[in-house]
């Protein structure tokens, strides 16, 4: 686990914050190293992770979690966050089950052109969350006007907007503080059993 500040590892965490970690624990059972760089401040690894869950991981979400993956994806490459589209490129990839339809998204959102594998209403959503990354002082209200002409109302597209703002804030996160992959186990799907085999190994 590397990055430009302290992080703390389970042996040497004080009963606070090993408390804190348990409760962000991947499906894996990893601490990514995304939530690990809090650990200086145990009630921002709470806090992130309260986040996180609340946006793209809420039962009662309209966007599909498919499609709040390739806005995460899409942002993060906005951002140039390496880590954040790792991770949830990875998890795109799950949920889409199709390795060409996956392959043809990556392509087009590295080359900003997700008309080239998205319309309609994805598109929109995708439109909307390009400017918001890249111009976030120069939104304004018709902005949302294309995801409504799709028929989305204002509880997805609130939903849209939390997506791209969580990713902007863990993108930042992740940039600013130098947080690599290394030790972590890429992708939220990612059970106990399969850990070892989606570890990103120690750098040379």
């Amino acid at each position: 686990m590397t990055a430009w500040i302290t992080m703390i590892s389970d042996d040497d965490a004080s009963p606070e914050l090993a408390e804190a970690l348990d409760q962000v624990r991947a499906p894996s059972g990893d601490i990514g190293n995304v939530m690990r760089v809090h650990s200086l401040r145990p009630a921002t690894v709470i806090g992130h992770q309260t986040l996180y869950m609340s946006v793209l991981h809420n039962d009662d979400n309209q966007v599909p979690m498919w499609f709040q993956e390739v806005i995460a994806s899409y942002v993060s490459i906005l951002n140039a966050c390496d880590y954040s589209l790792t991770n949830h490129f990875a998890n795109a990839r799950y949920l889409i089950d199709d390795d060409a339809r996956a392959d043809a998204v990556w392509e087009a959102l590295h080359r900003r052109q997700p008309q080239e594998v998205f319309e309609g209403t994805e598109l929109a959503m995708l439109r909307y969350a390009e400017k918001l990354t890249l111009e976030p002082g120069a939104m304004m209200e018709a902005d949302l006007a294309e995801m409504r002409r799709h028929g989305v109302d204002d509880g997805a597209i609130l939903e849209v907007n939390q997506v791209c703002c969580y990713f902007n804030y863990a993108n930042r996160l992740l940039n600013g503080l130098g947080v690599t992959l290394e030790g972590d186990v890429v992708g939220f799907y990612v059970g106990t059993d399969d850990a070892e085999e989606y570890r990103i190994g120690a750098s040379s």
